[in-house]
């Protein structure tokens, strides 16, 4: 068995993620996407491998690589189709409804004009979101038409392509926390609260974390939210509605976990790593 792990940097997550592969005993190869050059008709070295885990930061890169690596018939984690739709706010939101998952409401418009429309729509205070980000960046919580028009105003005149569609949520008014579940193999392992005073709870934006037991309806949620996009691996964020309880906020197909592995005493990484290797052990390589 031969496994491959795609990277753009070597953050603690990969490097616990390669030493997890390691102590097992697994042959891991790392390979910097940075340097990787595709032949789209010749597969190549790639045909050694008989999985790839991307880790990539980079979504183009990621994006760019799997799609090429599903081409040569190579088993990806996690696959392009759970990785375009958890890349893309709009797609998950899709991709949830669909499935039935319950999830904050959402309008979406495509100018600032019937972007004010939307918010209006869902009430104030909304939510206003780059359908494509992470980290917590760029959202925007709006009180009133004046700050909805301002930055509504902004995005479209300063904003790239993707700040051209305008993603709005309703604003949920959540007891000062959010919940982090990680799902690996269509099984939640682990989960956490992210606790902040500020309404955005992002670790990456100053909220703190603890570990928190996975409940009954936690725990279906994260199954069906999983399955809905067709994650492997997934790290899936909650919102508590004091109105109709758990509502799936996002996904995220390249978790972090590093903080969040003594916070829960789950070993994440090694969970993760032996869930590409039974991938890995039921996939037929490509033929050289």
């Amino acid at each position: 068995m031969r496994i491959a792990m795609t990277y753009t940097r070597l953050r603690a997550e990969e490097r616990l993620l390669l030493d997890a592969f390691e102590e097992m005993g697994i042959d891991i190869t790392p390979i910097d996407l940075r340097s990787a050059v595709f032949d789209p008709a010749d597969p190549g070295p790639w045909a050694a491998y008989d999985a790839v885990i991307d880790r990539s930061v980079s979504l183009t890169a990621t994006t760019t690589a799997v799609a090429l690596l599903e081409g040569y018939g190579i088993r990806c984690i996690n696959p392009l189709r759970a990785i375009e739709t958890c890349a893309d706010k709009l797609a998950t939101t899709i991709a949830l409804l669909r499935a039935g998952v319950p999830t904050p409401a959402v309008r979406v418009a495509t100018n600032a004009a019937s972007g004010l429309e939307a918010v209006e729509a869902i009430g104030y205070p909304a939510v206003l979101k780059p359908t494509v980000g992470s980290w917590g960046r760029l959202v925007a919580r709006v009180n009133d038409r004046d700050a909805a028009e301002a930055v509504l105003e902004h995005r479209e005149t300063l904003g790239s392509v993707q700040q051209g569609v305008f993603y709005v949520q309703e604003h949920i008014d959540k007891p000062g926390r959010d919940i982090r579940v990680f799902v690996v193999g269509g099984e939640p392992i682990a989960a956490i609260v992210r606790t902040s005073e500020h309404w955005v709870t992002n670790t990456a934006r100053g909220g703190t974390a603890a570990g928190l037991e996975i409940g009954p309806d936690l725990r279906r949620h994260s199954i069906a939210a999983a399955v809905a996009v067709g994650a492997d691996v997934v790290a899936i964020d909650f919102l508590e509605c004091p109105r109709r309880g758990l509502l799936v906020n996002e996904l995220n197909h390249s978790m972090e976990f590093r903080n969040s592995i003594t916070t829960t005493g789950v070993n994440i990484p090694e969970l993760v790593a032996r869930h590409v290797a039974t991938i890995a052990a039921n996939s037929e390589s490509v033929p050289a």
